[in-house]
């Protein structure tokens, strides 16, 4: 995958001063044998220079880890701790921190080799928090050795994520569609976020696309799209627009990134779109999103955000769904709950007319854009890639500004059934447990928009710990919760 960081997680451990030095230093070897064993040593780097026990070694540890190129970093109590010095580390320290904090080894070694960093994290949390600042801690942050690099593994998907959201751009082209103030995007809390943003109009990217006539370019990225499609191939001579259109995005993207590291787009898709451009863009979309550049459909700029950070996390494509019908009766019951313990509001489907990237679909095909072709002459609908999303788990979720400019977000992991859809689009049965109630208590009453990143895989602990590290408040994180855990708003007589 393009467009996403890499990261290197510098280890610093810190001691107290009145504790023996040698805990922190034989705990953070013991640590860093312990990863490269699981994991190998690639995405980590142990910091030699000092342990960190007064504000000097905390400078000294800042340039060593900077020096080596890391952008995240962990805090690794190997005894106590100086509580001072090490949330120091965190405010100073340009990138996100994660603490983490050493068990006691064995009964024999409780009077010299005692560490009480069970006792200095909650100094830590503390002092954090006095300061203001932000660090991810892990649900249970103490643990042997083994234990805290599992942990550090964990962590690195979380700081991946917010390593790209500080150094990305979305670029986005045009107006939301009338009729879409769902997708209203109040854009201050993107700079809130570290995020930028370029917003154009269509007619910039309509000059860029004329600019593009004849590009040489254009035949070698037909064949590729020839090559993907193979033989869902239905609408051929529609392949060298869709083609320059690409050649136009990728282009603006070098050309506007300006300082930032990675991008992503809101783009528009109608509804004069099709009439100027001759196409729908859904298939190019769909190909940008599978190198790991999210487009979001209808100009969804928080969509687009959405689908970058699940991108981080998960290293795959993802895709941006309405939330859009329900499971009929009839397909429930013959093909769901015969084989499933789902109810049939467990289920929906999700849908959009063709961006979601071949490689998560069944089988796909090149076809027009049903939808749109019930007003619109169908040769300028072309350029859906249609078909069934494939079977799998799956995380459903959002991060959005809310009218008054406040950060919400949802997670809930599910699965996409292998029950054809016998619809037309990218489209799955989805089946998220308890999603009646999640729809009616954290969509509608959170006031979300209809549309959903997805991201292939079950990635729920890492986007709510992302979403918490980003400030939005957990109680305005939403989730699926289980039958017996009554939502705020939900009618206790119901």
């Amino acid at each position: 995958m393009q467009n996403i960081p890499k990261v290197k997680v510098g280890v610093v451990a810190v001691s107290r001063d009145c504790f023996p030095e040698s805990l922190s230093v034989n705990r953070r070897k013991a640590l860093m044998k312990a990863y490269e064993e699981k994991f190998g040593q690639e995405d980590l780097y142990e910091c030699p220079i000092c342990i960190v026990e007064s504000e000097i070694h905390m400078v000294q540890a800042l340039e060593d880890v900077k020096k080596a190129g890391c952008n995240a970093l962990v805090v690794y109590l190997g005894n106590f701790g100086p509580e001072i010095s090490e949330t120091l580390l965190a405010k100073h320290f340009d990138g996100p921190v994660m603490f983490v904090a050493a068990a006691e080894e064995s009964g024999d070694s409780l009077i010299q080799g005692r560490g009480d960093a069970y006792c200095g994290m909650l100094n830590a949390s503390y002092n954090l928090k006095l300061r203001n600042i932000r660090a991810y801690i892990p649900e249970y942050p103490v643990g042997t050795a083994q234990e805290c690099a599992d942990m550090i593994h964990e962590f690195l998907p979380i700081a991946r994520a917010l390593v790209g959201l500080s150094s990305l751009k979305i670029i986005s082209f045009g107006p939301r569609p009338l009729n879409f103030l769902a997708c209203n995007a109040p854009i201050k809390q993107l700079y809130n976020l570290g995020v930028e943003i370029e917003e154009n109009s269509e007619l910039d990217l309509f000059e860029a696309f004329h600019k593009h006539d004849n590009d040489p370019r254009i035949p070698d990225v037909v064949k590729d799209m020839e090559k993907e499609l193979g033989e869902g191939n239905q609408k051929p001579q529609i392949l060298s627009k869709l083609a320059q259109y690409e050649l136009t995005l990728l282009d603006w993207v070098e050309e506007h990134k300006g300082y930032r590291k990675y991008v992503t787009i809101a783009g528009k898709c109608w509804p004069a779109f099709q009439t100027q451009f001759g196409f729908v863009p859904c298939y190019v979309n769909s190909r940008l999103a599978g190198r790991g550049i999210p487009v979001s459909c209808e100009v969804d700029i928080y969509g687009a955000l959405s689908e970058f950070i699940g991108t981080c996390v998960s290293q795959d494509a993802v895709t941006l769904l309405d939330i859009n019908n329900t499971v009929p009766a009839d397909i429930y019951h013959a093909d769901i709950k015969p084989s499933y313990a789902y109810t049939q509001k467990d289920t929906f489907m999700g849908f959009h007319c063709g961006n979601t990237c071949s490689r998560k679909l069944n089988s796909c095909s090149m076809k027009y854009q049903l939808i749109m072709a019930r007003s619109l002459p169908e040769e300028v609908t072309q350029g859906t890639l249609e078909g069934d999303i494939a079977p799998g788990e799956i995380t459903f979720y959002r991060l959005q500004s809310t009218a008054d400019c406040k950060l919400r977000a949802y997670v809930a992991q599910g699965e996409v059934l292998p029950v054809a859809t016998r619809s037309f689009g990218s489209i799955g049965i989805f089946a998220i447990p308890e999603m009646g109630r999640f729809y009616r208590h954290v969509l509608i009453e959170g006031n979300y928009p209809h549309h959903g990143a997805v991201a292939f895989g079950h990635y729920g602990k890492a986007l709510y710990e992302v979403f918490k590290y980003l400030g939005v408040e957990p109680e305005e994180i939403g989730f699926n919760q289980p039958k017996e855990m009554r939502y705020r708003t939900e009618n206790p007589f119901a």
